[in-house]
């Protein structure tokens, strides 16, 4: 999938809200830039939250809970180590009846249960975006 603009982006997200149900988790890879909070900011709005998304880097979990199912809004890219994971509560969020979308995924990718959606998002040479469906990365 091609995103020519950061609303194509946003849209692609809103249509993908759409298939989520509880206990899914997203998981979302690709360089900085390449539109990974977009397309979340497209997951939330597609759940009906009129929540104001941003990056989770240095709160490390967003939680967005008025729309039709909770989202939990990762960001790996500042931890380094799998506890770091765990300690901020990762199992509970699992299991707690949302949907789980993960920036910088494949950072720790073993966390990640079986049935993980990845997508795999990168820059093209003329500005726009690309947007695989990927399989399971190795942290």
């Amino acid at each position: 999938m091609i995103f020519r603009s950061v609303e194509e982006t946003v849209a692609w997200g809103e249509s993908l809200a759409g298939s989520l149900v509880a206990g899914e988790v997203v998981a979302l890879v690709g360089n900085l830039g390449a539109g990974k909070t977009h397309a979340v900011k497209g997951i939330v709005a597609g759940m009906g939250s009129k929540a104001q998304v941003s990056s989770p880097t240095f709160t490390l979990v967003h939680e967005y809970d008025d729309g039709r199912l909770p989202v939990f809004h990762f960001d790996f890219y500042r931890l380094d180590q799998p506890g770091e994971v765990i300690g901020i509560g990762w199992d509970d969020y699992l299991d707690a009846g949302g949907v789980v979308v993960v920036e910088w995924a494949d950072r720790f990718a073993d966390l990640l249960p079986e049935g993980t959606k990845w997508f795999e998002f990168s820059i093209r040479e003329d500005g726009s975006r690309e947007v695989v469906v990927g399989t399971r990365k190795e942290g």
